[in-house]
């Protein structure tokens, strides 16, 4: 049978689709040449020897609004539900570091996430949940080291000791710059902020994954498949080479680097962006750094499904998105997944679509077969050539950011950026002229106007937790307070790590807009160009 070959197919990194693929496009399909064995370097086929036939990836559903305690009853709504693993979101106050009293947090107050001022805000975040049995992912940046300082006091409040406590922060400053925008301090002073954590938990939370090197948001500012790996790997070399700067040894932190990417619809770009993933991270490890622990080398990470792919027109359609998205996930070799509900191109997920999205994990994970044999599409022509075009236009990149002195300098040259909004433009020029297909937007569209169910925000809520901080401020004893946060300022200007003394403050009932200040005076404040 003949194929056609006068129309050109090209993945969403411009990669060119033949028309069939045969054992001539691949280098890698031997098993025994670089594709190697699941659990074994360089990791192509998954980290685990057995992978979901051990067990599935975690559920993790991001979850986060309003007060603390609004956002404990949905943890446990989605516990309920069968969920595996905790996620939180936190407000746009708490990611710049701002208590819900300050003049800028007005009308953000627990929009967008939870709002965390203060120790008594953790404490009825995680009211009534067992810190030693569950794990938390904690999508926080500028303030990362707060928040998990934060947790850790809960913990030793409810007897859990700090190697007891599992989960993540994301911790990862250097995407904020290049895409997200909730940075407070320059990036160098930042990057002395993720070392300090990486050494304080190496030391009092060993079981606690110190960084989420993010492509998520990397991607849903417009980069490519291959950009979001590539950027993020890069920013990956930049932590570990910021470790190693402060004397931390390779193996003793490097097992606690975990990734977290992004899930779009194109499914086997997506499948082969992961693998190709976990195999320049190993050879990364092994033959830059020189690792020889195993647990270094592995890129472990977190999936969301892709915020930006979802369609505010006929929203239901989104599920079926989402579904693609997980699958490609799962495909890939995840280790944790968020599948997002089908109205957030509207608002917050209301419950249904909350408990829906976490459904499409369950019924994708226990009904498709997928999770039967490991790295299923290993092998595949097509997948195992896509991922070695991915990996090569990866190592491409790397090496272009490596020459101009790394992530830090790149991102200061706005190199990642301006890369970035390239491909942002060219893809919004290719939903315009109809040459990318979105339904609903750009083709089979309707004049459907059913009315969708939006979550509510809550005003009363904003107050009540703007009107907790001021109380809070007038009966702790304030001149503890004050000496607390001398001793952090003391440690910020000097060169000891500041994780001990912003811990006894945060003990002492300062908050998180207080500990930011006294940064901010010391660090002071990013200005982009």
């Amino acid at each position: 049978m003949s194929v056609s070959t006068s129309d050109e197919r090209l993945t969403d990194s411009g990669i060119t689709i033949a028309p069939v693929y045969g054992p001539q496009d691949t280098s890698h399909f031997d098993p025994a040449a670089q594709l190697g064995e699941p659990g074994e370097y360089p990791y192509t086929r998954g980290v685990h020897p057995t992978m979901y036939r051990g067990r599935l990836w975690t559920m993790r559903q991001y979850a986060g609004f309003g007060t603390a305690e609004a956002t404990n009853q949905r943890f446990k709504f989605l516990l309920d539900a069968g969920q595996t693993g905790l996620s939180c979101a936190f407000d746009l106050p708490t990611q710049m570091g701002y208590d819900a009293d300050h003049a800028r947090s007005e009308g953000e107050v627990g929009k967008v996430g939870v709002a965390i001022s203060s120790l008594e805000d953790m404490r009825a975040l995680l009211s009534g949940l067992p810190l030693d049995q569950v794990t938390t992912s904690m999508t926080i940046n500028a303030t990362a080291s707060t928040l998990l300082l934060l947790y850790q006091l809960v913990g030793e409040e409810q007897g859990v000791r700090g190697e007891q406590l599992r989960g993540t922060i994301q911790n990862d400053i250097l995407k904020e710059y290049v895409a997200r925008g909730t940075y407070i301090y320059p990036p160098r002073p930042s990057m002395r902020l993720i070392v300090d954590t990486f050494a304080y938990c190496a030391k009092e939370m060993p079981n606690w994954n110190t960084i989420s090197i993010s492509g998520y948001h990397i991607r849903e500012a417009g980069s490519t498949a291959v950009q979001e790996i590539a950027f993020t790997l890069a920013n990956g070399v930049a932590y570990v080479e910021a470790a190693l700067a402060a004397g931390l040894a390779l193996d003793d932190f490097a097992p606690r680097l975990s990734f977290f990417f992004n899930a779009h619809n194109n499914l086997f770009e997506e499948v082969a962006k992961y693998r190709a993933a976990r195999r320049l991270w190993a050879t990364i490890m092994r033959e830059r750094f020189g690792s020889t622990d195993p647990r270094s080398q592995m890129l472990r990470f977190h999936t969301q499904t892709g915020g930006s792919t979802l369609t505010a027109q006929q929203p239901v359609n989104n599920v079926v998105r989402v579904t693609l998205q997980a699958l490609a996930a799962a495909l890939g070799g995840t280790q944790s997944l968020h599948t997002n509900g089908f109205d957030e191109a509207l608002g917050l997920p209301t419950e249904q679509a909350a408990k829906l999205a976490l459904r499409t994990q369950q019924i994708v994970g226990y009904e498709s077969g997928i999770a039967d044999t490991v790295d299923p599409l290993a092998g595949s022509y097509f997948v195992e050539s896509l991922t070695d075009e991915v990996e090569a236009k990866a190592r491409e990149y790397i090496a272009a950011i490596d020459a101009m002195g790394g992530a830090v300098a790149a991102i200061e040259a706005r190199f990642m950026q301006d890369e970035i909004e390239s491909a942002a433009y060219d893809f919004a020029r290719s939903v315009d002229r109809g040459d990318k297909v979105v339904v609903g937007v750009n083709k089979f569209v309707d004049s459907d106007s059913t009315k969708n169910d939006v979550f509510p925000v809550d005003i009363e809520q904003q107050i009540a937790q703007r009107t907790r901080v001021i109380e809070l401020k007038t009966r702790r004893d304030n001149a503890l307070v004050a000496r607390s946060l001398a001793d952090l300022e003391i440690a910020a200007r000097g060169t000891a790590n500041v994780l001990y003394p912003m811990k006894e403050a945060l003990r002492n009932l300062a908050t998180l807009g207080e500990v930011a200040d006294v940064l901010r005076t010391v660090f002071g404040t990013y200005q982009p160009n």
